[in-house]
Parts: C-alpha cells; structure tokens; sequence
C-alpha cells in the first residue's frame, strides 16, 4: 500500500494540526499521544514519509530507534517507572491505525494496567504537564 501523505502525523509533521512536543532532532519528532493509554504515552516517528516499518528505509528505522531508546530513558525517569513498553503495528491486520511509521512509548509500572484505548482526548493541560516533565528528563 501506497504512504498516505493526508495522514494525521504528515499532518502534524506539516504544523497543520499542532502536538505537544517532547523531543525533535533532523530526522525524528516525539510528541504526547493525544488519547494516552498511561500518563506519560509517547510517539516517536520519523520526519520523512514511510507508511510503516515494511516500507521504511534503514536510515528511518535506525534514527526512530535513537529517539525511542532515549524518550524510554526519559520516560522511566519523568515517572518514576520500573519499565518501558514499546509498541509499533503494521497494516491494519496488524493494528495500524495511523498510516505514517509511529512507535508507541509506555512507562510502565508493576501492577499497573494500561488504560483501555477510549478515544477520549486528554486535556491539553495535562499533556503539558506530561510533557515538561519529560523534557526535564531529556
């Protein structure tokens, strides 16, 4: 299948629809999901078209790997987590929802369950909050 470039991270890529940013470099962006499904639920994607990781290119893969394990770090530290999960779907078969490359970074916590994916849009506040903690621990 074919890179969509009216997708929801194109877009946000574009600075036509905003995010709370976390971390940028040149070739990767990492911003708060919008529907968390924990506090602290991260996106790392890369700035150049790849539909998923079937279609990315090595020098993709390679830069969102970079900025996944250093948002992981983050994240443990800005909420004091005993771990990370990483998540990342292909196709729909798969579970992919959005059609641009995207990794999902969960900290995690013993016990603790992940939220139930609602569709429910966390306050913008909140997210800020999330955010600037994190960054702290960049």
């Amino acid at each position: 299948m074919a890179y969509d470039p009216s997708n929801v991270f194109a877009k946000i890529l574009r600075g036509e629809i905003p995010c709370t940013k976390v971390y940028e470099d040149a070739e990767t962006l990492a911003f708060m999901d919008i529907m968390p499904i924990c506090d602290g639920h991260v996106l790392v994607v890369p700035k150049t078209p790849a539909r998923n990781v079937l279609d990315a290119t090595p020098a993709q893969l390679a830069a969102c790997m970079q900025t996944v394990q250093r948002v992981s770090k983050a994240v443990m530290a800005a909420f004091d987590a005993g771990g990370v999960s990483i998540r990342q779907a292909n196709e729909a078969a798969g579970g992919q929802e959005v059609f641009h490359l995207h990794f999902h970074v969960l900290p995690r916590h013993d016990g603790v369950k992940l939220k139930p994916h609602t569709g429910r849009i966390e306050k913008p506040d909140i997210l800020a909050a999330n955010a600037e903690r994190i960054r702290k621990a960049l």
